[in-house]
């Protein structure tokens, strides 16, 4: 019986999914910013710039691809690195003009310098164009769009240093031709790897993280920090943007669910169906990062469901099996015990922050802060736990 398009199954690499959502992240903002200089829509430049710095510390962390390169292996000072990365998008999404210019310079490394060593490297060096110029095809296709979304990033630096050399509808068009550019990559990238399978590239290194796990331990990186930001915040002593905080977590599940098939309602087959939904969970996560309040109440609304849904289901399913479970049953092992109320306090915490979502002023700020900070504590020790079961498994 033929399968059909919504429920095929699909595999794609997890660079392709980064790719993808920051190329919806460049045409959107390009689209966006034809009413936002026109004074139509408000815009938070700072959303825009958190988000594609934390889009660069993903690849880092997750990938092993920095804006100069691919690192073949994956160290703890380029974990340290990408994560120290990721923790300066964080902030510069949720707190506005906290870090005054830096944003902008790491922004512009990234494009400047970063985009003109790849450029030079993809012409000088014989295992790029020379040799997809040879093989022709869809190689030669993949030649030109690197060599264009290159190009294109030296352009974006220059906007970054002097925005003002050309009008708010020029930069608006370079933008999203821009991630017109990286969206066709993607698409060329997709064939390349069904062409040439053995090109598909995983990070190897002495820590070993697969995608999912390194996801994983960015996700409990960020959920720490947003609670330790939120104390000083909720006592006033910190400005605060929650749409671009809601925004960037959008963004985040919408990688998780194209990426690995995670959702914050359990794991799915991953099929075009989800990577379309996906997708517009990205582009929502987009819209509230660079325009305040636009998503808000849609989005705290999705967000509160999926936490408290999120949380329940695991929950119910454990008192499922406990009713179940013969009495003769042997123990389970310690470390499973562990991981079993680890998952558990965070499904009950997932329920308490998603009800608070609703409910104002249920927890005091403060107290807000804390429990998330828990939270994401708790995600780290249960990759920790997870990371020691893979090695049993292994052995």
């Amino acid at each position: 019986m033929r399968v059909s398009w919504a429920l095929k199954k699909v595999e794609i690499p997890m660079d392709i999914v980064v790719l993808m959502v920051a190329g919806l992240a460049m045409l959107i903002a390009g689209l966006l910013l034809f009413p936002v200089y026109a004074g139509k829509l408000p815009y938070y430049e700072n959303g825009l710039y958190g988000l594609l710095i934390f889009i660069f510390a993903l690849q880092i962390v997750v990938l092993g691809k920095t804006p100069f390169g691919d690192i073949s292996e994956r160290t703890l000072p380029l974990l340290i690195f990408g994560i120290l990365i990721a923790c300066v998008g964080i902030v510069t999404c949720y707190v506005p003009d906290i870090l005054k210019n830096i944003p902008r310079i790491i922004l512009f490394l990234c494009f400047g310098p970063g985009g003109l060593f790849l450029l030079l490297r993809m012409f000088m060096s014989k295992s790029y164009f020379k040799l997809w110029k040879n093989e022709g095809g869809i190689l030669l296709k993949l030649a030109f769009n690197c060599a264009a979304v290159y190009s294109f990033s030296i352009f974006i630096s220059v906007l970054l240093v002097k925005g003002d050399i050309v009008s708010g509808s020029a930069t608006a068009i370079l933008l999203l031709l821009y991630g017109m550019l990286l969206l066709s990559l993607c698409f060329v990238l997709y064939r390349v790897y069904e062409v040439y399978p053995e090109s598909i590239r995983e990070i190897g290194g002495k820590i070993k993280l697969s995608n999912e796990r390194a996801c994983m331990l960015t996700v409990g990186v960020l959920t720490v920090l947003l609670g330790i930001l939120l104390i000083p915040i909720k006592l006033g002593m910190l400005p605060f943007s929650g749409s671009a905080q809601l925004g960037l977590l959008v963004v985040i599940i919408s990688l998780k669910m194209m990426a690995f098939g995670n959702t914050p309602l359990g794991a799915f087959a991953r099929t075009w169906s989800l990577v379309s939904l996906g997708l517009i969970f990205a582009s929502m996560g987009i819209i509230s990062c660079i325009v305040p309040e636009i998503m808000l109440p849609c989005l705290t609304l999705i967000i509160a469901l999926l936490y408290i849904v999120g949380g329940t289901i695991p929950i119910s399913r454990k008192l499922l099996s406990l009713r179940k479970r013969e009495a003769n049953r042997p123990r389970l092992p310690a470390i499973l015990t562990k991981l079993t109320v680890t998952q558990t306090t965070i499904s009950t915490l997932s329920i308490v922050f998603g009800t608070s979502m609703l409910i104002r002023n249920l927890i005091p700020g403060p107290l807000l802060g804390i429990i998330l900070t828990a939270n994401g504590v708790l995600l780290l020790y249960l990759l920790s736990l997870l990371l020691k079961i893979d090695k049993i498994n292994a052995e």
